[in-house]
């Protein structure tokens, strides 16, 4: 099997530790220089401080709809993984090429600015829109400025292909991803007088019961969707901190909790009734011992779910490019639920690699899989480029 056309763009992307806590700057900085080089102009959306951005190009006609490519281009930490390989070199062993981001998502992003030279020299009919985000790992934050850009163009993409790790499989949807952090704020008592006090780590101890007995409800109870391997929406509670002494009663105990509602369960019934139930049942009785404790809730991030119709156009289009005649679903989150909510534009994902292997020391992508994609990308050539190959 030949090299893929993408290696040297490749190795360069796979070189830049763009690690969430990390700015994308650098990264950012090589990809608008390429395109700089093929003549396309790109637009940065950066956050407050300048540290990060959000880039977006068109190849071709700017005047019409097109095809939006959207990748992100942060990546998970390496912190306390055992690689057996330096993660910001890229490795080829056997057929698989090793490094962290290889598989998501910075495969896809590579094979993207590999064939934009291809797209521009034999002319584009229907434009190719390029959109590459940052910090999509800590809960889809960065694209949000871009998707609020979107909405002030004056022509938007017809549809978009998220490139997120499929196995080139073409996947309709996704389960949506909200998290949150509560508060909870108790009264100080010596251990001895413990009525006295409100006890926030007592209370968060219910709230995460309640909330536990809410994710066994949707367990047998539903909705459900059989494309999914956990076929229903779920609810979990990853951290808490609080106490500061085993003879003091605490005063306050923080909580991180998140669901994962399929995308036809509604995200804000299921924080209503958790907030109700703080409000109701837990408030009062915390303040009739005093007035001044409480709960206070506040969503961090917000992913909603996708949930695209298999006879819509996009998929047919995106199965023919893909060589399919069926499609998936995936259990993890991607920007492809903003895009298709916040903007309108119908959008699927499909990509290079195995989500078995992402965020994994030795995270690796197979050359077959790039290889694929690359016939992807020579697929959507021959659909919207004016001179055939």
């Amino acid at each position: 099997m030949s090299q893929p056309k993408c290696l040297s763009l490749f190795e360069k992307l796979i070189a830049f530790d763009t690690t969430s806590r990390n700015s994308n700057m650098a990264l950012i900085d090589f990809v608008r220089g390429h395109l700089n080089d093929l003549g396309v102009e790109s637009t940065l959306v950066p956050n407050d401080d300048g540290t990060k951005a959000n880039l977006y190009a068109t190849l071709g006609p700017t005047d019409q709809p097109g095809i939006m490519l959207s990748g992100h281009t942060d990546v998970v930490p390496v912190d306390g993984q055992a690689w057996d390989t330096d993660p910001w070199s890229l490795v080829n062993k056997d057929g698989k090429y090793f490094g962290r981001g290889t598989c998501d998502m910075k495969g896809f992003i590579a094979i993207c600015l590999a064939y934009a030279p291809e797209f521009l020299a034999r002319g584009l009919s229907t434009p190719v829109h390029l959109a590459f985000s940052y910090d999509e790992e800590i809960g889809c934050v960065g694209v949000q400025s871009l998707i609020e850009k979107m909405h002030h163009m004056p022509v938007k993409p017809a549809m978009c292909i998220v490139g997120e790790p499929t196995s080139m499989d073409v996947a309709l949807g996704h389960k949506g991803k909200r998290s949150y952090s509560a508060t909870i704020r108790g009264f100080e008592a010596h251990s001895s007088l413990a009525p006295i006090g409100v006890n926030a780590i007592a209370y968060a101890a219910e709230l995460i019961a309640y909330m536990t007995s809410m994710a066994d409800r949707f367990a047998k109870e539903g909705p459900f969707d059989e494309a999914y391997d956990v076929t229903h929406t779920t609810a979990h509670t990853g951290v808490i901190e609080g106490g500061t002494a085993l003879n003091i009663v605490p005063k306050e105990c923080v909580i991180r909790f998140e669901f994962r509602n399929l995308a036809e369960h509604d995200p804000d019934s299921i924080i209503e009734e958790i907030e109700t139930f703080a409000r109701t049942e837990l408030e009062p009785r915390m303040q009739a011992v005093q007035p001044d404790t409480g709960i206070d809730i506040v969503e961090v991030t917000d992913a909603p779910g996708l949930n695209i119709a298999a006879d819509e156009e996009i998929v047919t289009f995106v199965k023919s490019l893909a060589g399919r005649n069926d499609h998936i679903k995936v259990a993890f989150a991607t920007e492809a639920g903003l895009f298709r909510e916040r903007v309108g534009i119908p959008t699927v994902i499909c990509g290079p690699g195995s989500i078995e292997q992402a965020h994994k020391p030795n995270e690796f992508i197979t050359m077959d899989q790039l290889s694929q994609c690359e016939q992807f990308m020579s697929n959507l050539a021959e659909r919207i480029c004016i001179n055939t190959g």
